[in-house]
């Protein structure tokens, strides 16, 4: 029993001191396709770009920590209705505004990445973002989510990459909600970040790493 404990701590020690711990700095910008959920703004395109440091721990995972700037938001006409009262009767207008909700963010998230064969690879963590600048009136200056990818990488470090992002967050002015024809707005229907992004990651080789 003795013998078998102390093959089995042996041959973990093995393991462990053969296995390699890498380190890649690296590269990502693409399109944002993105939208505020719960509104009467349609989807708006911008950019994205960012710097990663991929610590790879094992042959399957990778951990990558990522600092960037995203452009994101909503555009699109809003009906409006006001209301007019008087002592006798009340009344109301309508009216359309094209409104261009521009967000930019300082971005943060910490993914996790599961290497598969033939170098694909998928992703998921989560992100906090500090607001930079808008066009409107936001009622928070951060965001919080999550994300979630696949993505291709090519031996000599160049990939590309397809990422969903879904915050949590009430970003805009319940005056962009979708009352959907009611005389009143649902103040629970949250206006939240939702982000589609596609782009190309290139990471570097260092000194003691091996693509």
């Amino acid at each position: 029993m003795k013998k078998t404990l102390l093959f089995t701590f042996l041959l973990l020690c093995t393991l462990s001191a053969s296995a390699q711990v890498t380190f890649k700095p690296g590269i990502r910008a693409g399109a944002n396709f993105s939208k505020i959920t719960n509104t009467d703004l349609d989807g708006k395109t911008d950019f994205y770009i960012s710097a990663f440091g991929a610590l790879k721990l094992t042959r399957f995972y990778t951990m990558q920590p990522e600092i960037g700037y995203s452009r994101q938001g909503g555009e699109g006409n809003v009906v409006t209705t006001n209301y007019y009262y008087t002592e006798y009767n009340s009344y109301e207008t309508q009216s359309v505004e094209n409104v261009d909700v521009e967000l930019q963010y300082i971005t943060f998230a910490l993914i996790n990445k599961f290497t598969l064969t033939n170098n694909f690879n998928i992703h998921v963590g989560p992100t906090f973002d500090i607001i930079t600048n808008s066009s409107q009136y936001t009622y928070n200056d951060v965001d919080l989510g999550v994300t979630a990818g696949i993505g291709y990488t090519t031996p000599f470090g160049l990939g590309v990459e397809a990422r969903v992002k879904k915050g949590f967050v009430n970003v805009v002015d319940n005056y962009y909600y979708n009352n959907q024809g009611n005389d009143y707005y649902d103040y629970n229907d949250n206006a939240n970040n939702l982000v589609f992004s596609l782009g190309l990651t290139y990471s570097f080789n260092v000194t003691g790493s091996s693509k």
